[in-house]
């Protein structure tokens, strides 16, 4: 197997397991606490983050390769405003998608469209191209790292929210830890296990 693809694999297992972006480098903990009380509401925040997250990675790769490194098209060195440019094409590409699912698919619009607006605020999506820059990632491995923190971040809050569907019906709990408390809590425990194995893969 070429060496690039290698790493490139190494690079999505560990972004799903060991680097999960959400459990060990907790991004994105906001939409995870409010959204996963339900496992068919989870599926389709997390179907629509792995999409988004693999999606703009690539294309805030080619903006910093391109438009914002001093070797790039413009020959200027505008890489102090990754930060500025990054959002803009997280924003314009959620709204594109938005647009074009409701065009598509209208049922498919009314499932995920109460979750694509969430996808711009949610500090994985940013997290995850200010980290292909700062590992220095080409564009295969880049690609490889959001669509593995993508499934990672949507495997972390499909079994959330199947903890906590389960404990509705099954689990009794103290009144003062009741929802976001009992939640934070679940949150904690599966994080320690993702940090537990953090060394055996390191890609940064």
């Amino acid at each position: 197997m070429d060496g690039s693809i290698f790493q490139a694999l190494v690079i999505l297992f560990a972004a799903v397991t060991t680097d999960n972006i959400l459990l060990a480098r907790f991004l994105g903990m906001c939409p995870f606490l409010a959204v996963s009380k339900q496992i068919k509401s989870s599926l389709g925040l997390g179907a629509a983050v792995i999409f988004v997250l693999t999606c703009t990675s690539v294309l805030n790769r080619l903006v910093y390769d391109y438009l914002l490194h001093p070797d790039g098209l413009l020959g200027l060195d505008l890489r102090y405003l990754q930060y500025i440019a990054f959002i803009i094409v997280i924003a314009a590409f959620v709204q594109i998608v938005e647009m074009a699912v409701e065009r598509i698919s209208m049922s498919l619009y009314m499932g995920l469209g109460i979750f694509l607006p969430l996808i711009t605020v949610n500090c994985a999506i940013l997290g995850g191209s200010l980290f292909m820059v700062s590992r220095g990632y080409d564009l295969l491995q880049t690609a490889a790292f959001g669509f593995g923190s993508g499934l990672g971040w949507a495997l972390a809050i499909l079994a959330m929210a199947g903890i906590r569907e389960k404990m509705k019906h099954r689990a009794k709990v103290i009144p003062a830890l009741e929802g976001p408390g009992i939640a934070l809590v679940i949150a904690g425990i599966m994080a320690l296990a993702f940090v537990g194995f953090s060394g055996m893969i390191r890609i940064n």
